[in-house]
């Protein structure tokens, strides 16, 4: 890497604008050399006419995945790998030696934490061992001997961004959604304040900061009204929570409820960078900088920043971008 060089390659990009344009504000504030490059399966992702340069990659699940990966990175000389679905997550981190020998560095925690993340069961098992409060789960037999009470929420074990998260309120439902959700999830439903907190870990465990969101209004899974709170009941409750993570690295996005008795209780862990965090970078927890250092083989000194903005409100809203420079993949 030549001095103050650091070329970044976010893959799945899609349409996360809002992230690439913050580490493209990161770099020219701070006078990075480089470029970022950002990775899709269409030409069309939104993130293509933000980068430096887009690729083509094919589907995570198709056998070229990983091999495509690994020769883009070569030809564009790139330093740092950021992933941004949850469905790509368990591959890199089991793959990671390939990369390392190439000399690329991955924003991504352990092959254990994200086993632990990917699949919700076993999320469950981690948050009950480490004695932190989340929904029952309800096996089989409470199943059976409808050992529960209504409402109750069902969820696939493997699904991402709320796909399939539905409310079930009577036992037609449940009996419906149990046979129609593949993989079916049944547990108790919680309600209350429902945040989203911005964790920044470096390669050491240090953690950099904490930034709760409160989240007011979602859309597809994702927070499009949301207000950042220094709420410190919130912010300790999480840092026992990435405390306890095998191996967390990066940006560690955690989902919980405050309910009426002041209980905290967290529902998810997706240990990646989520659709809401460019509020907390607006915010001033600069996770662009953060990265960089990280991406230069600097460490985030222990001790928490929590300079950022309290009570800054998003109000997220649709974008366009008009072209004549493309070619269409059906």
């Amino acid at each position: 890497m030549k001095d103050n060089e650091l070329n970044l390659l976010f893959t799945s990009s899609g349409r996360r604008v809002s992230l690439i344009k913050k580490f493209k504000e990161a770099y020219a504030l701070h006078g990075i050399n480089g470029k970022i490059v950002t990775a899709d399966v269409k030409t069309t992702a939104p993130t293509a006419f933000m980068s430096d340069r887009h690729v083509l990659v094919p589907r995570v699940v198709e056998q070229h995945y990983l091999e495509t990966l690994l020769a883009i990175c070569v030809d564009e000389n790139i330093h740092l790998l950021i992933p941004l679905i949850d469905s790509e997550l368990v591959l890199l981190a089991a793959n990671r030696s390939l990369f390392e020998e190439i000399g690329v560095k991955l924003l991504l925690s352990s092959s254990e934490l994200n086993e632990i993340t990917f699949d919700k069961e076993k999320t469950y098992r981690f948050f009950s061992e480490n004695d932190i409060r989340t929904p029952k789960v309800y096996n089989e037999d409470e199943i059976h001997e409808k050992n529960y009470q209504f409402p109750l929420m069902i969820k696939p074990r493997n699904g991402s961004s709320s796909q399939g998260v539905t409310k079930i309120k009577n036992e037609k439902e449940l009996h419906f959604f149990k046979e129609y959700i593949p993989n079916a999830m049944i547990q108790e439903f919680v309600t209350g304040e429902e945040y989203t907190i911005d964790v920044m870990v470096d390669f050491f465990g240090n953690i950099k900061t904490i930034v709760p969101r409160l989240r007011l209004e979602t859309r597809a899974g994702e927070v499009s009204k949301g207000i950042t709170m220094k709420n410190q009941d919130v912010i300790n409750a999480a840092e026992h929570v990435v405390r306890a993570l095998p191996g967390p690295v990066g940006c560690i996005t955690l989902q919980c409820f405050k309910q009426a008795n002041g209980e905290i209780t967290f529902i998810e862990i997706n240990p990646r960078f989520g659709g809401g965090v460019p509020l907390a970078i607006e915010a001033g927890a600069d996770f662009p900088l953060w990265t960089i250092r990280l991406g230069r083989g600097e460490t985030l000194d222990e001790g928490q920043d929590n300079s950022w903005c309290d009570q800054l409100t998003m109000l997220r809203y649709d974008e366009a971008i008009f072209t004549k420079d493309i070619s269409y993949d059906y």
